[in-house]
């Protein structure tokens, strides 16, 4: 994810399948860290309001969704399947509804896209390219301003397949709620309430059987995923969380905290009193606790942490600060800054060949409505 907060608020080939057939050399778990090279480092401008992605080992494709943009100009919403070497659009596949976060379930051979703007997800075949199914989450209320809209917006999916179930934050500022929708027979199966303001980050820890939710308002959020049940709520000394990732040999949850100038403004006005966290950070939490083990500085307004831990690797993408930041997960140490202008946002890993990927969104001086990139480097 990665941020829907960001919604409203290049490369060498390596390590693939050549035409013969034959297999290149496979990244090493715990090889030591090299430097990325320019020439590691490819870029492909490709359609407009591109979000998250995903890789696919199966389908040996990358799929990416691209919302259209928006206004009465927009274009279409589209997946967009990727080869995973070149960059190259190998397929359109068109949405219903505008698409913004997605997440993969490799081994079924489906993509759920989140159309946050609209209450619902779309399920899409990724072995014939085409959509099964729409979700729809949550009905329409009525509003303050008597219109009607959807009450929460969603952000992040989470893939749960031991339990068969689709996680999504739905985040506002009155209330955010967690839908589960059930990935067996593709229908909503609850809705948990109780989030707190901006529910935004969303992780895992399949073993102990728990979920953790962040929020905008500082808060750490537990959810038992047997029960459905929030069990904890923590005050993490971080109040700006906006994704989550979670460690499970490690057993450390990590989190963005952004830091925004304009988020803290917002809440020091309606909270006298309130004295915003560092940020432009991540920080290492314990999962039992929310203790701030560690803080790790990356650049401006930090967006998604990916986690390699085969390698003790740690990639977050700095949207503000148009970076990419890698981390040592062993010692903490800020390996290499890789300059990605103008805001880097979504990542995703081929872990077998150790090739990320990482959308790139367009800054102001870009013309307005121009397709934007997905990057590919070969680490």
């Amino acid at each position: 994810m990665k941020s829907i907060l960001s919604f409203s608020l290049a490369v060498l080939a390596a390590a693939t399948m050549t035409a013969c057939g034959t297999q290149a050399p496979v990244a090493t778990p715990n090889a030591p860290f090299q430097a990325v090279q320019a020439a590691q480092i490819q870029r492909a401008a490709l359609a407009p309001s591109l979000y998250e992605l995903a890789y696919s080992a199966r389908q040996n494709a990358v799929f990416v969704a691209s919302s259209g943009g928006f206004g009465d100009g927009a274009g279409p919403s589209k997946v967009l399947r990727l080869d995973p070497q070149t960059l190259a659009v190998q397929a359109e596949i068109a949405l219903p509804l505008r698409g913004f976060g997605v997440v993969l379930d490799d081994a079924a051979h489906r993509l759920y896209v989140g159309n946050t703007t609209e209450g619902s997800v779309t399920v899409v075949d990724t072995a014939s390219n085409q959509v099964v199914k729409t979700v729809a989450l949550m009905d329409k209320v009525q509003g303050a301003d008597g219109k009607q809209k959807f009450p929460h917006h969603l952000r992040e999916l989470l893939l749960d397949p031991d339990n068969g179930r689709l996680y999504a934050p739905g985040l506002s500022s009155d209330g955010s709620a967690l839908y589960v929708m059930n990935t067996r027979t593709l229908a909503l199966e609850k809705v948990v309430p109780g989030l707190g303001a901006v529910a935004t980050g969303i992780a895992l820890d399949a073993a102990d059987n728990r979920l953790f939710v962040s929020n905008l308002r500082g808060g750490l959020v537990e959810i038992d995923t047997r029960t459905l049940a929030i069990t904890k709520r923590h005050t993490p000394g971080a109040d700006q969380v906006l994704n989550l990732a979670y460690d499970a040999q490690a057993k450390r949850l990590y989190g963005t905290d952004q830091g925004l100038a304009s988020i803290s403004e917002r809440r020091q006005k309606a909270e006298p009193g309130f004295v915003p966290t560092p940020g432009n950070r991540v920080v290492v939490l314990d999962p039992a606790t929310a203790r701030i083990m560690a803080s790790l500085p990356t650049g401006e307004g930090p967006i998604a942490p990916l986690l390699d831990a085969p390698r003790q690797r740690l990639y977050v993408s700095n949207r503000g600060g148009g970076s990419l930041s890698v981390f040592d997960t062993a010692s903490g140490q800020l390996l290499q800054t890789i300059a990605l202008p103008s805001h880097p946002n979504s990542l995703a890993l081929d872990s077998r060949r150790n090739v990320l990927y990482v959308t790139v969104k367009n800054g102001r001086n870009d013309a307005k409505g121009s397709n934007e990139s997905v990057v590919r480097i070969a680490l």
